[in-house]
């Protein structure tokens, strides 16, 4: 079978040639120029439609490939598998045994699981990690092959989430944030994000990331993160420091810290802080139910309705609205 084979291949490249001429092949039927045109068809005949290798798999999971192709009405000869250029599966529907398996490391073929369009590997590890390529021949004489190929990564994932350390309960404006974000020993190595109150960091503030490997095959990743704080970090007083860790699809964890800022400075609002300045006397006078002096009877009686029973009334306009009123009501008489 294999020397039939090997003569088929030698016919296939000098039609590919064209070094093929009426009576080269001996006492068989000559090959004319217009079965050569048919030859050619049956080429475009063959393709691969699509190529399924997952890019990341996690340690000892179970993994299908699937090689998916069109013959055409042409008849199949073999498809193979290979890792990095070794064949470590072969399926030939007219050879006895179809399928044969070929050792490679990193490789455990699943011969049950495994078809023509897709084989299956068991308990994969960090050697299954490279590159694979399935290849797909059609019958004789033409022996046509497509081929594809698609890289595959095998993760190892962390034990535990991200960790922060080096921060405190407690900031004010002007202090110097300074922690760092670590995560647990990965294959390949955790990719670290940093967020403020659920918005990602100025990449100024940043320190890294540093890459450990631990001598084990599996890598720890380091990213530091530094700045001044500013008002504009909290959000009612608070600061939300969080850090992000993904691999790939395969995995995503997140830690995060929650610290005070001054109370006196940051959880009063400051357009409220700059009316009560100014008008101090005006909210005590509504507090206390008193009409407002200055002001128009109807008007006083209208806006201590509105200051007791509107809650939602921001506190900037329950201070301001009376001087309005007060306002229009002289303009209109003024009419």
């Amino acid at each position: 079978m294999e020397a039939k084979n090997r003569e088929a291949y030698q016919v296939r490249d000098k039609i590919a040639t064209g070094k093929l001429t009426p009576g080269a092949l001996g006492n068989s039927t000559p090959v004319y120029p217009d079965a050569v045109r048919r030859v050619v068809v049956v080429v475009v005949a063959l393709r691969m439609t699509s190529l399924q290798i997952p890019e990341h798999v996690v340690l000892n999971e179970t993994v299908r490939m699937q090689c998916n192709f069109n013959l055409d009405k042409e008849l199949l000869y073999s498809v193979k598998w290979y890792k990095d250029g070794h064949e470590f599966y072969r399926y030939t529907p007219r050879d006895a045994p179809m399928v044969l398996t070929f050792p490679v490391p990193g490789v455990n073929v699943n011969r049950d699981e495994s078809t023509e369009s897709s084989v299956v590997l068991n308990n994969v590890n960090l050697t299954s990690s490279g590159r694979y390529r399935c290849e797909v021949s059609g019958e004789a004489p033409a022996f046509e092959t497509v081929s594809d190929h698609g890289d595959m990564t095998v993760v190892v994932l962390p034990n535990e989430g991200p960790q922060i350390t080096g921060g405190r309960s407690k900031y004010q404006v002007g202090d110097v944030v300074h922690m760092n974000c670590t995560s647990a020993p990965s294959k390949p190595p955790a990719l670290l994000s940093w967020f403020i109150n659920d918005e990602p960091v100025n990449t100024d503030y940043l320190i890294g990331p540093n890459v450990v490997n631990e001598g084990n095959g599996l890598e720890t990743a380091r990213l530091g993160l530094k700045f001044r704080v500013a008002n504009k970090h909290f959000r009612r007083g608070d600061m939300k420091l969080k850090c992000l860790a993904t691999i790939a699809t395969v995995y995503l964890q997140s830690n995060e810290e929650s610290v005070e800022g001054d109370e006196s400075i940051l959880k009063t609002p400051i357009m409220e802080s700059r009316e009560t300045r100014a008008q101090s006397h005006t909210r005590e006078d509504l507090t206390n139910g008193k009409l407002l002096p200055g002001y128009h009877p109807l008007l006083s009686y209208l806006y201590l309705y509105l200051y007791h029973n509107c809650a939602t009334f921001p506190p900037f306009y329950r201070l301001t609205l009376p001087r309005m009123l007060n306002s229009t009501f002289t303009l209109s008489k003024s009419w």
